[in-house]
Protein backbone atom coordinates (compact mmCIF):
# COMPACT_ATOMS: atom_id res chain seq x y z
CA UNK A 1 0.00 0.00 0.00
CA UNK A 2 1.18 3.57 -0.88
CA UNK A 3 2.84 5.30 2.47
CA UNK A 4 2.14 8.99 0.83
CA UNK A 5 -1.47 8.64 2.30
CA UNK A 6 -1.95 9.79 5.93
CA UNK A 7 -5.69 7.50 5.74
CA UNK A 8 -3.38 4.72 4.48
CA UNK A 9 -1.34 4.38 7.62
CA UNK A 10 -2.20 3.35 10.96
CA UNK A 11 -0.55 3.06 14.66
CA UNK A 12 0.92 -0.88 15.12
CA UNK A 13 0.89 -1.36 11.53
CA UNK A 14 4.01 -3.02 10.10
CA UNK A 15 5.93 -0.98 7.65
CA UNK A 16 8.87 -0.06 5.33
CA UNK A 17 10.39 3.22 6.56
CA UNK A 18 13.27 5.30 4.66
CA UNK A 19 15.59 7.29 7.69
CA UNK A 20 16.81 10.47 6.94
CA UNK A 21 20.73 9.23 6.52
CA UNK A 22 19.46 6.41 4.09
CA UNK A 23 17.32 8.77 1.48
CA UNK A 24 20.44 8.69 -0.72
CA UNK A 25 21.07 4.54 -0.66
CA UNK A 26 17.09 3.80 -0.67
CA UNK A 27 18.29 1.04 2.55
CA UNK A 28 15.09 0.20 4.18
CA UNK A 29 14.13 -0.17 7.52
CA UNK A 30 10.96 -2.39 8.48
CA UNK A 31 9.39 -1.62 11.83
CA UNK A 32 6.00 -1.03 13.44
CA UNK A 33 4.19 2.34 13.91
CA UNK A 34 4.18 3.71 17.32
CA UNK A 35 3.70 7.41 16.42
CA UNK A 36 2.13 9.43 13.37
CA UNK A 37 4.45 12.53 12.99
CA UNK A 38 3.02 13.97 10.01
CA UNK A 39 -0.14 15.98 10.24
CA UNK A 40 -1.07 16.91 6.62
CA UNK A 41 -3.57 14.16 4.99
CA UNK A 42 -0.87 13.14 2.57
CA UNK A 43 3.04 14.27 1.52
CA UNK A 44 4.90 13.36 -1.80
CA UNK A 45 7.80 11.54 0.52
CA UNK A 46 5.46 9.70 2.25
CA UNK A 47 3.85 10.10 5.99
CA UNK A 48 6.52 10.73 8.90
CA UNK A 49 6.21 8.20 11.49
CA UNK A 50 8.27 6.80 14.28
CA UNK A 51 9.00 3.43 15.05
CA UNK A 52 8.50 1.15 18.26
CA UNK A 53 12.39 0.88 17.81
CA UNK A 54 12.95 5.07 17.90
CA UNK A 55 13.64 5.40 14.53
CA UNK A 56 12.32 8.11 12.34
CA UNK A 57 11.42 7.86 8.87
CA UNK A 58 8.72 8.19 5.96
CA UNK A 59 6.97 5.21 4.95
CA UNK A 60 7.71 4.20 1.46
CA UNK A 61 5.60 0.73 1.92
CA UNK A 62 2.94 -0.10 4.25
CA UNK A 63 2.93 -4.38 4.59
Amino acid sequence: MDGTKRSNITIGATVHIVEKQNQGNGELTKGVIKTILTKSPNHPHGIKVRLESGEVGRVKEVL
